[in-house]
């Protein structure tokens, strides 16, 4: 009777007018950060917290809350209209989203989305509440070997995310875990792979990373094929599509319910970062659902809702350490934390006994939050699927432009810009060697956890952490997930002997290029790390040479691959069979040009990205972005003055009021700017 008293009065105290005005406005913020790739909801909670000073704690926990629990709302946008997630937290709903909008359906995707957003977060405040007053002994029973294991389980999930290339995924979860190791060792201050660059000491930042893999490969083919995402007669009817992405989420009511049942428990535990949840949630709709290996990642409503049910579901998971323990379960909760110490509100005991009402109001805050901001996701959601029927001229000079000032955001040094280019270019090349780009954001992700989480529980447990129930049952459960298509693969050939047997004198072809150059990657890495001290190298030294192994072998089965099995791949295709596994990424559709074209003009895309950086180090990056814009239109298009020059001056403004005067990045200084000065002084006078 207690609480149901306290959950009411958190009710009464969330709908004060004032509270409800400042919660609409966290709302609005939350999802205009979200749209804006890179930024993110953290930036936007350590903005608005200077204004709550003034406001009493319900009032600043709504407004900080309300921005916090929708600015997942925005992701899945640029990610289903353009293949371009803006944060790791929607790359996943890129794979199903985004080819369902080159068909036509990117209304239906994004209705699926809000609607599953909107179930999996009023699903994560009610388990919040359910679960405060009997939480508190579940999460002091989680140390760092659940913690590490926990971690490995969500790096198994490459065999799921690779599809008919698990060794393939393989090795790129081992690079993937090797660039997170970048930087100065947090044991013994050894500093890894950093090239005697200071940039690199603190590792690789996640956003650059995740733009250059994820974004920018599809921008570049929309360059490539010079057409639109998708042709206006296939596209359906916008309000008939979101209403049909709506109703999916209640055919599939029970995978929503599941999938927001991991995003809220995960999301409780601290230290497992909250990009990994949709990629868990993925990987288990993927094993759960009925015939999902045919049609995951071609374009099935499924994977966007499993994504988006566990990302939106993560931030009342997060919210019950913060409250009960004082651990942030995330960055954004980080910060939130430091509004409750403004406002006198002590975690612990006294957050469920006598401000029970206020931890109630919070509870409503997220559910309140999410459907407002759901609503006004449909409000706006049919001009935002028209995105895709837009010329690639209109598109990707703005979205170029934000997704630079987005890869800026981790760091914010050159480095950054150098990162997204980088990744950008080396994504481009696994997209068309079809190597999966999935693992290797896992891998990142899970990297420095599973290193610091194992030096931790050795430490303090010895040999004996493995022998905890928890730990026991998570690593058979990953090591059930990483054999399972191997076992598959033994099967298709009819036993593990035929298999060696249909295995013919190699053949060299182009597709080889990128093993051959992952091995030397590799090779180098290791020669590396070889130098260094003891318990800087083990972790290194393991998962290099695991990659080596996981690359030759599928080298080798590249070069030697049975034609018997692939002939009766090609029979089973003709025949309109699908494979029971396929490739886990988002697919091309540039196939029917030559490789001389895709790349020419892919040169050219990355040749404009060059061009951007030389011009952001001449004059800076505010008054590169319209020259840019101009730029980009008049040469591709080109496009009429009357459109390019008010995009120039719209983007200009926008990137010269919210990032540089609201937000105040710091921007590299430019050439001119430093010597503008001593230019100044040297000019003859009138």
């Amino acid at each position: 009777m207690d609480i149901l008293h306290a959950l009411g009065d958190g009710l009464s105290i969330i709908m004060e007018p004032h509270r409800l005005l400042l919660l609409w406005g966290g709302v609005l913020c939350g999802l205009a950060l979200g749209i804006l790739p890179g930024i993110g909801g953290v930036a936007g909670t350590a903005l608005l917290l200077p204004f709550t000073f003034s406001m009493d704690a319900a009032g600043a926990m709504a407004l900080l809350l309300g921005l916090a629990a929708t600015t997942t709302h925005g992701d899945p946008i640029s990610a289903i209209v353009l293949g371009a997630p803006g944060h790791a937290a929607s790359a996943a709903t890129a794979l199903d989203g985004y080819p369902m909008t080159k068909r036509g359906e990117g209304a239906r995707a994004l209705g699926a989305a809000y609607m599953s957003a909107l179930m999996g977060g009023v699903f994560g405040a009610i388990l919040m509440a359910v679960a405060l007053p009997i939480v508190r002994p579940l999460i002091l029973y989680i140390g760092s070997p659940e913690l590490l294991a926990l971690s490995v389980f969500g790096i198994s999930m490459v065999a799921v995310l690779s599809g008919n290339t698990p060794l393939r995924g393989l090795t790129m979860a081992c690079f993937g875990v090797m660039l997170a190791m970048i930087g100065s060792d947090p044991q013994t201050g050894t500093l890894r792979w950093t090239f005697d660059s200071l940039y690199l000491w603190e590792g690789l930042p996640l956003v650059p990373l995740t733009l250059g893999i994820f974004a920018l490969p599809e921008l570049c083919d929309l360059l490539v094929s010079r057409t639109q995402i998708v042709q206006s007669e296939k596209m359906q009817n916008n309000w008939k599509g979101l209403w049909q992405g709506s109703v999916d989420c209640f055919v599939h009511w029970w995978l929503v319910l599941r999938c927001s049942w991991i995003g809220s428990v995960i999301g409780a535990i601290p230290g497992i970062s909250a990009a990994v949840i949709d990629w868990i949630s993925y990987g288990h709709a993927l094993k759960t659902e009925k015939n999902a290996a045919q049609t995951f990642g071609k374009g099935d409503v499924r994977g966007v809702i499993a994504a988006e049910s566990a990302t939106c579901s993560r931030e009342g998971g997060a919210l019950v350490p913060t409250i009960v323990f004082g651990v942030p379960g995330s960055a954004g909760m980080a910060i939130l934390l430091g509004a409750f110490m403004i406002h006198g509100l002590v975690p612990g005991p006294d957050m469920l006994t006598k401000n029970l009402a206020i931890t109630y109001s919070m509870v409503w805050s997220i559910a309140i939050a999410n459907i407002v901001g759901s609503g006004l996701c449909y409000l706006f959601s049919s001009q935002f699927a028209k995105l895709a029927s837009l010329r690639y001229t209109l598109i990707l000079p703005v979205v170029l432009s934000l997704v630079y000032i987005g890869a800026f955001e981790g760091h914010r040094s050159w480095g950054d810009m150098f990162s997204l280019l980088f990744f950008g270019v080396f994504a481009w090349a696994m997209k068309h060697f079809k190597w999966p780009r999935p693992p290797l954001v896992l891998g990142f992700i899970l990297g420095s956890i599973i290193e610091r989480y194992m030096f931790i529980s050795i430490q303090r447990y010895g040999g004996d952490w493995m022998l905890r129930p928890l730990v026991l049952v998570l690593f058979l459960m990953a090591a059930l997930t990483i054999i399972r298509p191997f076992l598959q693969d033994v099967k298709a050939h009819g036993g593990f002997g035929r298999m060696l047997s249909d295995f013919h004198a190699p053949k060299i072809s182009m597709v080889q290029i990128f093993p051959v150059f992952m091995l030397c990657l590799f090779a180098y890495m290791l020669i590396e790390a070889s130098s260094w001290n003891f318990a800087a190298k083990i972790i290194p030294m393991i998962v290099g040479f695991g990659g080596i192994i996981f690359c030759a072998i599928s080298l080798f089965d590249d070069m030697c691959k049975s034609e018997v099995h692939a002939a009766r791949a090609e029979e089973r295709a003709a025949a309109g069979i699908a494979d029971e596994k396929m490739h886990m990424d988002i697919g091309t559709n540039i196939t029917d040009l030559s490789n001389g074209t895709i790349l020419f003009r892919g040169a050219i895309f990355f040749g404009y990205l060059i061009a951007f950086l030389i011009s952001m180090y001449l004059i800076g990056i505010v008054p590169t972005v319209p020259i840019f814009i101009i730029a980009l239109m008049r040469i591709e298009g080109p496009e009429p003055w009357k459109f390019v020059i008010p995009m120039a001056i719209c983007m200009t403004a926008l990137v010269y009021g919210l990032f540089d005067q609201l937000l105040t990045i710091p921007w590299p200084p430019s050439f001119l700017g430093e010597h503008w000065p001593w230019w100044k002084a040297h000019m003859p006078s009138a």
